[in-house]
């Protein structure tokens, strides 16, 4: 064999020439991340990240960003979570650092929600209707359902609820039924960043809510995970 044949199969074969040059490549922005700020800890780093974040970010994009391996960003992580928690005789802030939908994010601390509603009523965006809400807690319970199946559960029309939730990011498609063409529905994890929740596992049960457990949603329909 050549060596240019021998250099072609080396680079054709996993862990060949080409990987081994990405892994370098990668090594080396890693290295000059890490140099760039040498006097910013860790720690600073990800508490400015997070920020101004807007939604969660994983352990593995808040590594690629400070230029760290994901042991140690998850070390600093917990860090945060401890020194604004008060541990060890910190201060306890009024906010928190919690892990949702796969992510991390500010949050305020839950008993400050009332301070913070009576802070930010004014300049509220529309509030979802009534008839929102039950059709998005009908997907939340039920998912993934069609809007024929949201419809008479609700008995109402569903069609221009469903296109408000879909486009407020709410809900989304799933799927599509082969044999009839219909389409399912979700929540999205927009719903759970809103809800401060990391899965839909959290979501209280409806039992207590309703005379028999499950008027409402169909006697013969039960509802997934034994949320009734």
């Amino acid at each position: 064999m050549t060596d240019d044949a021998r250099a072609a199969a080396s680079s054709a074969e996993p862990g060949g020439a080409d990987e081994v040059a990405d892994a370098r490549a990668i090594e080396q922005e890693l290295h000059a991340r890490q140099t760039e700020y040498p006097d910013l800890p860790v720690d600073r780093q990800l508490e400015a990240i997070l920020m101004i974040a807007d939604e969660p970010q994983s352990l593995v994009a808040l590594g690629a960003a400070v230029g760290a391996p994901v042991p140690a960003v998850r070390q600093a992580i917990e860090r945060l979570v401890a020194d604004f928690d008060g541990v060890d005789g910190t201060v306890r802030r009024g906010f928190e650092l919690r892990e949702v939908g796969g992510g991390w994010r500010f949050y305020v601390r839950r008993e400050l929600d009332d301070v913070v509603e009576q802070f930010v009523e004014a300049e509220r965006p529309a509030r979802l209707s009534q008839a929102a809400l039950e059709t998005l807690a009908v997907v939340a319970y039920k998912q993934p359902i069609t809007r024929s199946q949201i419809a008479s559960i609700r008995a109402v029309n569903v069609d221009g609820v469903v296109r408000t939730l879909v486009a407020r990011g709410l809900i989304e498609e799933s799927f599509t039924d082969a044999e009839t063409g219909a389409i399912n529905y979700i929540t999205s994890d927009l719903l759970l960043q809103q809800l401060g929740i990391n899965s839909l596992d959290e979501l209280p049960l409806i039992s207590p809510l309703l005379e028999d457990g499950a008027d409402g949603f169909g006697h013969d329909e039960g509802i997934p995970d034994g949320r009734v």
